[in-house]
């Protein structure tokens, strides 16, 4: 592990550090109580471990737990995959869609091995695990076939994967494709993403478009991997439906999502909480695809009493 400059939050110092796992390094920020229980949190398609809001990790941090994030491979500060298979993403979806299999760089079972050796060469033994929308399908791979990295797992705003659910609203891969001027200098890239993330935000609680903005350029400036976005675009549609999986997941879970979605519709959270059987289900209203300012407290409230539902049923099986 190379220690990398701290840098401090309102209440925690943070780690910044590399850990070599599955083969590859990959950028770490941990915060908290350094003997509390690790609880480990996965990001999302093309997002780097700096979107979650530091009130998130903060407030678990907050309640004792040793708060662990990370850079997935191909995005922000750890390390790029290169192409080996070219793909056209466009069939890919299609072959997605009336479930062929096809061949791509990795899958998102290659993800959910990255947590489970990053788990391993932390000495962590196992841990808490959150997953938001791609990072929730990881967790939930990491989940049913390393169960004993997964103390309890949460599932935010995410997914099976299954070739029968709602796809995004067209609009949204629009934005997120062309809006904007064409290119990847900074400007055109920034431009893109703040029109993408305004559409997926929540309605009921929208952010402040400055703030929006900061986030995308500070983003932008730490790293930007279009390829990587892509090619974990393509790792998802080449895994096809998780929901075999899935079913196979004994943690406590707990499965957050919005009724406001437009990005994963309901209807795929609540193929999770199906999938799993066994799961707690909230679907809250208002909630686009995002982690507003003002739900955090309800986040960290609900993840923690799903933390400590898992603490107390190993400590009445011990």
């Amino acid at each position: 592990m190379a220690a990398l400059n701290p840098k401090e939050t309102f209440r925690f110092p943070v780690k910044e550090s590399y850990v070599e796992a599955n083969g590859l390094a990959f950028c770490v920020e941990e915060r908290g109580k350094p003997d509390g229980p690790p609880v480990v949190f996965i990001m999302g398609l093309g997002c780097q471990m700096t979107f979650w809001p530091d009130a998130l990790l903060n407030g678990l941090a907050e309640q004792g737990y040793r708060v662990i994030c990370f850079d997935n491979r191909d995005i922000g500060l750890s390390e790029k995959i290169p192409s080996q298979v070219r793909v056209d993403t466009r069939v890919a979806y299609l072959k997605h869609k009336i479930g062929v299999r096809f061949d791509s760089n990795y899958t998102l079972i290659d993800m959910a091995l990255d947590t489970a050796h990053l788990i391993d060469q932390m000495a962590l033994g196992s841990a808490h695990v959150v997953g938001i929308s791609m990072g929730g399908m990881i967790a939930q791979l990491l989940a049913s076939r390393h169960p004993n990295r997964v103390r309890s797992l949460t599932v935010l705003m995410s997914s099976t994967n299954a070739p029968n659910l709602p796809p995004p609203d067209l609009g949204l891969m629009l934005k997120l494709g062309w809006a904007g001027p064409a290119g990847h200098d900074e400007a055109s890239a920034v431009a893109r993403w703040i029109n993408f993330w305004q559409a997926i935000q929540s309605p009921r609680y929208p952010a402040n478009p400055a703030e929006i903005e900061s986030r995308v350029r500070s983003g932008y400036r730490r790293n930007y991997s279009p390829g990587g976005t892509l090619r974990q675009l393509q790792a998802i549609l080449a895994s096809g439906s998780i929901a075999p999986h899935s079913s196979e997941i004994l943690a406590p879970t707990l499965v957050l999502h919005g009724r406001d979605d437009p990005l994963l519709k309901p209807r795929c959270g609540k193929a999770v909480a199906r999938a799993i059987g066994h799961a707690d289900l909230e679907i809250i209203t208002g909630l686009g695809h995002d982690l507003p300012e003002a739900l955090i407290p309800e986040f960290v409230d609900l993840i923690g009493a799903n933390c400590r539902r898992a603490e107390t049923q190993t400590a009445d099986q011990a």
